[in-house]
């Protein structure tokens, strides 16, 4: 999954908090058999000096974006985050000790990587976050290959350009690094062995090892929203897997580019995903509604789901129906109903105590 944090004296990148960890949700798609797709692994290591409630070091490992690994100053296990994962260890009992060992070991250079950069930075407290992503992307196609690797301090980046072999840095503060990564022969030959052999092996073992949950398809439930009369109507799917998905709306069975607003693809809680596309009717005449329809198709799926727009099916907020007085109807209807039937069951018990004597 991962090779051990090298000792630079410098690094950069941006600013973190918990919100992109809870960010780094689940996606997947699918391999052999099935629509040619991008794969992904990627870990990002996050160190921070004075966060309150937040671990000083954590590791996050995620294939397919799909956090499958994860490691924690606080808890200090190198753990499993997909049952799938647990199998990792067929071949190799020790991998799971061995991995939090490493960690350790990286979680103690990062604190150190912190002094480091607030010397040279002139800082002498506060909140600041040091950050390494590193992966690759596979092309199960094409097996086409890219490998990254990025740094940041306090949101300025320090990045590895791999087809020059070269470091970016846009802060004067990197330079020296940049400089001295630069000249490393040696380095330079050990990441592009990371990013173009090691890591797309481990993607693939992973990818076959996680199939059943990372290339599953989860088709959605799509609804039809409206906040008022005058809302455009929100075509709503949710419940898809993996994100890669369209959705739009059509007129006569063709698609609309006009009047229409289409929403991001966003994650829910379990993983799946929501999206939406909003159509403007309000120049369109209520008897032409049914010559719209909205469409919904995920990437490797031949069938498409498709909504008409019938009034009936949308779900609204808008208000019940009142009379002109402004009353409810409905408040005021049920409980006159439920009255009228209490005065029939007691008009009955009177009736049959005057014929029996008796009330039952």
């Amino acid at each position: 999954m991962k090779t051990n944090t090298q000792s630079f004296t410098l690094v950069n990148l941006q600013t973190v908090t918990m919100q992109i960890f809870a960010a780094l949700v689940l996606l997947g798609t699918a391999l052999h058999g099935a629509a040619p797709m991008t794969h992904s692994m990627m870990n990002f290591i996050t160190a921070s000096s004075q966060v309150p409630n937040f671990p000083e070091f954590v590791f996050v490992g995620l294939v397919n974006e799909i956090e499958v690994v994860h490691y924690d100053s606080n808890s200090r296990k190198y753990e499993p985050k997909q049952e799938w994962m647990i199998r990792v260890t067929g071949d190799d009992p020790q991998y799971w000790q061995r991995e939090t060992e490493i960690l350790f070991g990286d979680q103690q250079l990062f604190k150190n990587n912190i002094e480091v950069l607030k010397q040279r930075f002139n800082q002498t407290g506060g909140v600041h976050i040091l950050q390494r992503m590193i992966g690759c992307e596979w092309d199960d196609e094409t097996d086409e290959v890219k490998g990254y690797e990025q740094y940041a301090y306090d949101g300025e980046d320090l990045s590895l350009d791999l087809e020059t072999e070269t470091w970016v840095a846009p802060k004067q503060q990197a330079v020296i690094t940049k400089h001295k990564l630069d000249n490393n022969k040696a380095w330079m030959d050990r990441y592009k062995h990371y990013h173009t052999v090691y890591c797309p092996e481990e993607l693939k073992k992973l990818v076959n090892l996680g199939r059943s949950s990372l290339l599953r398809k989860d088709l959605p439930s799509v609804s039809l929203l409206q906040k008022t009369p005058s809302s455009p109507v929100s075509c709503h799917a949710t419940g898809f897997y993996p994100d890669g998905a369209m959705m739009f709306w059509r007129k006569d069975g063709e698609e609309l580019h006009e009047d229409v607003d289409l929403g991001e693809i966003l994650p829910n809680h379990d993983g799946s995903f929501q999206m939406s596309v909003d159509l403007d009717l309000s120049s369109v005449k209520p008897e032409d509604w049914t010559r719209y329809d909205c469409v919904f198709q995920l990437v490797g799926v031949k069938e498409h789901i498709f909504t008409r727009l019938e009034e009936e099916k949308i779900r609204t907020n808008r208000e019940k129906p009142t009379d002109k007085n402004g009353i409810n109807i409905p408040a005021v209807v049920l409980p006159l109903v439920v009255l009228l039937l209490l005065l029939a069951l007691i008009g009955f018990l009177v009736y049959r105590r005057r014929i029996t004597g008796r009330w039952c």
